[in-house]
């Protein structure tokens, strides 16, 4: 089952809150309007870190 999503949050690499949306199949990310997967700052990033969270939910 396809769902669309949107997170928000503080974007340090924009230096500014951001809405990302994103899109889960089966609670597998296949979509990501920022750069989650190769951003410097995902460790500590709020928006990465509730991506994650709908990833297992």
């Amino acid at each position: 089952m396809e769902q669309e999503r949107f997170v928000s949050g503080y974007c340090r690499q924009l230096d500014a809150s951001r809405m990302v949306e994103i899109l889960l199949e089966n609670g597998i990310l296949k979509e990501a309007d920022c750069a989650y997967g190769g951003c410097v700052y995902e460790s500590s990033c709020p928006i990465a870190a509730e991506i994650r969270q709908a990833q297992q939910e």
